[in-house]
């Protein structure tokens, strides 16, 4: 990793909006949230279809293009970041299903992986989740780039697919992407994982639809016209998920079990810098 890195970043100004939109999304549904009523299931349905949408941003010859190394890197970082943070979600007493929606969204790709893993009971537990996510992948969005972070390692330590974009080096934006993605495509088996350990469905028909749309997306049918205006749609999906998952947060709560929670955040957010700096190095 060199200073050439920083001095080539530059932030998509596409993608900046488009973090910047997912934010102010969730800030307004926090400060809005106790005068509306209860968003709980249309705000699941959203996140789900943006799920679903997700997986036309990613496919096989993409993953295939990064190599062996940044495959088991991927993996390596996805499976160390998981279980280490249910391993320290336990030693700060944190709530089992806060910390199983904390280690998926940190691991995998943010809020996306929270709806994934998310029962119908997690309600508050995926507000939290999902603002420390936020926050924190927020973050690493604005630090990585001025440490000099090759696009490679951006990908594989950045949560959220739109921060990514910001982060990313503008001559690596693509390469930084495709990293990304890589960790999605983990979203599914982790997912049933879970499902498993939930005595729920294994994998929920979201899942499936998410599957479905990386396999379309490999075949090369689909327009790129069409390909963009779906990507600007589940962008709007998660936006909207976002204003709804704000209106569920409450301050005071959050702020009565947030030290626990928030230093679980700050340390999944080490941990998975620092796993997939050590993994590119080793593979």
């Amino acid at each position: 990793m060199t200073s050439s890195h920083v001095a080539a970043y530059r932030a998509p100004a596409g993608a900046r909006t488009l973090t910047t939109v997912l934010i102010c999304a969730l800030v307004l549904g926090v400060v809005l949230g106790g005068h509306l009523p209860p968003l709980a299931a249309v705000t699941r349905r959203l996140l789900r279809a943006g799920v679903v949408l997700l997986g036309l941003q990613l496919s096989l010859p993409q993953l295939l293009d990064l190599g062996p190394g940044v495959l088991v890197a991927a993996v390596l970082t996805v499976a160390v970041t998981f279980t280490g943070t249910l391993w320290l979600g336990k030693r700060l007493r944190v709530p089992r299903e806060l910390a199983v929606l904390m280690a998926s969204g940190f691991s995998i790709c943010g809020a996306s992986a929270i709806a994934a893993v998310a029962s119908e009971e997690d309600e508050d537990h995926v507000a939290t989740s999902v603002a420390l996510v936020t926050l924190y992948g927020t973050v690493t969005m604005i630090a990585l780039p001025l440490l000099g972070a090759s696009p490679e390692w951006i990908g594989l330590s950045v949560h959220e697919v739109a921060q990514v974009a910001v982060a990313a080096p503008a001559a690596g934006a693509a390469t930084a992407m495709a990293v990304k993605l890589s960790r999605v495509a983990l979203l599914a088996p982790v997912a049933a994982l879970v499902g498993r350990q939930r005595d729920t469905p294994p994998v929920p028909l979201f899942l499936v639809g998410f599957v479905v749309m990386v396999a379309v997306r490999s075949t090369g049918v689909v327009p790129a016209p069409v390909l963009d205006g779906l990507k600007t749609l589940t962008t709007v999906l998660f936006a909207a998920a976002m204003f709804g998952l704000g209106t569920a947060v409450r301050p005071r709560r959050l702020l009565a079990t947030g030290p626990r929670a928030m230093l679980l955040g700050l340390l999944a957010t080490l941990l998975v810098c620092s796993v997939s700096y050590l993994s590119l190095r080793v593979v």
